[in-house]
């Protein structure tokens, strides 16, 4: 058995003083992942500093039409709050999609963009894996890797990343305001997460100890008439195989603006630039949209088992797309 130190912060100096002087710490949040990955023995910290006491908490307006959510609001408070229901109707799809209502309640916005990948070899704790433990090898590669990504992948992993509210954020432009050991930053959510390359063990830029505390959403017109698809094995909960945020705005007969943002089917939440650039200044039918499609996945790098996602990627794209231009007609 092995022993682990649990402490309760009540500010966030606190909690950054505790967790940057045990070089094996973690955060503990809601606690639906974390908790969950020490029972597995895939994490092992040897101090929990728990944070919920921490009052970083609130959904505020900011000019313009923005939002700022506190890191540690739960997931079903922000599904339903008629700042986010009104103007940002993707993260409130993407949020009651994400998991189930028992589980909404507890998990928090900032646990959420930080949880850990659902790739069964990495949860297992006996497999090869470049994220659990680096230069081991990869798993997924050669075995069954069906749920796996097919963007954003390297030699040394292939795992999808899970969050839907991340996929939704990262078609919003979302800043991460973090505090840490060496101050106060401001990180573009694209940049949050990083693409697995030969350090697939490195899934954010945050210095051990540096914590969320707050969520800017910027004032985005366009995401009144957004929409977040996802599309899983069964209807209950379950983690995407292919999910799509879109908003779109259309002006005399042409597109003007345009968000996507793909989840299932990459190593981070996949902001489908290709895709936007396509669209922009087009007629938005079906060929400008199954075009656009084709672009985003035309670098995809399918596996024995999961070649079914890019086809299923262009079709969630396309449906996507027809929603938000039906929801602009009416």
């Amino acid at each position: 058995m092995r022993p682990l130190t649990y402490t309760r912060a009540t500010d966030a100096d606190e909690a950054i003083s505790a967790a940057s002087a045990d070089a094996q710490s973690a955060y503990l949040a809601g606690g639906t992942t974390e908790v969950d990955l020490i029972r597995l023995n895939v994490r092992r910290p040897t101090l929990l500093v728990d944070i919920n006491a921490l009052p970083l908490v609130g959904i505020d307006n900011l000019p313009g039409g923005g939002l700022r959510i506190g890191a540690m609001e739960r997931m079903s408070d922000v599904a339903v709050a008629p700042s986010v229901t009104q103007r940002f109707p993707m993260i409130e799809q993407a949020l009651l999609l994400g998991a189930s209502a028992q589980l909404r309640n507890m998990a928090s916005m900032g646990g959420n963009l930080c949880q850990a990948v659902r790739c069964s070899y990495f949860r297992d704790g006996i497999s090869p894996c470049n994220k659990r433990e680096p230069a081991s090898g990869c798993s997924a590669m050669d075995g069954f890797n069906r749920g796996h990504a097919v963007l954003g992948t390297s030699d040394h992993c292939i795992a999808t990343h899970p969050s839907d509210l991340a996929v939704a954020l990262v078609a919003l432009d979302a800043v991460v305001h973090t505090r840490g050991p060496s101050g106060q930053r401001a990180i573009a959510i694209d940049d949050f997460f990083l693409l697995p390359g030969d350090t697939p063990d490195k899934e954010h830029p945050l210095d051990h100890g540096e914590l969320i505390v707050t969520i800017e959403v910027p004032p985005a017109p366009v995401a009144k008439r957004s929409i977040y698809l996802k599309f899983r094995d069964r209807e209950s909960y379950e983690f995407a195989l292919v999910s799509v945020g879109v908003a779109m705005r259309v002006e005399d007969g042409a597109i003007a603006e345009a968000r996507l943002a793909l989840g299932g089917v990459a190593t981070k939440p996949w902001r489908a630039r290709l895709a936007e650039q396509s669209l922009i200044g087009r007629p938005p039918n079906k060929e400008t949209f199954e075009a656009a499609a084709r672009a985003e996945l035309a670098a995809a790098v399918p596996r024995k088992y999961n070649a079914f996602k890019i086809e299923l990627a262009q079709r969630a794209i396309v449906r996507g797309l027809n929603s938000v231009l039906e929801g602009i007609e009416r």
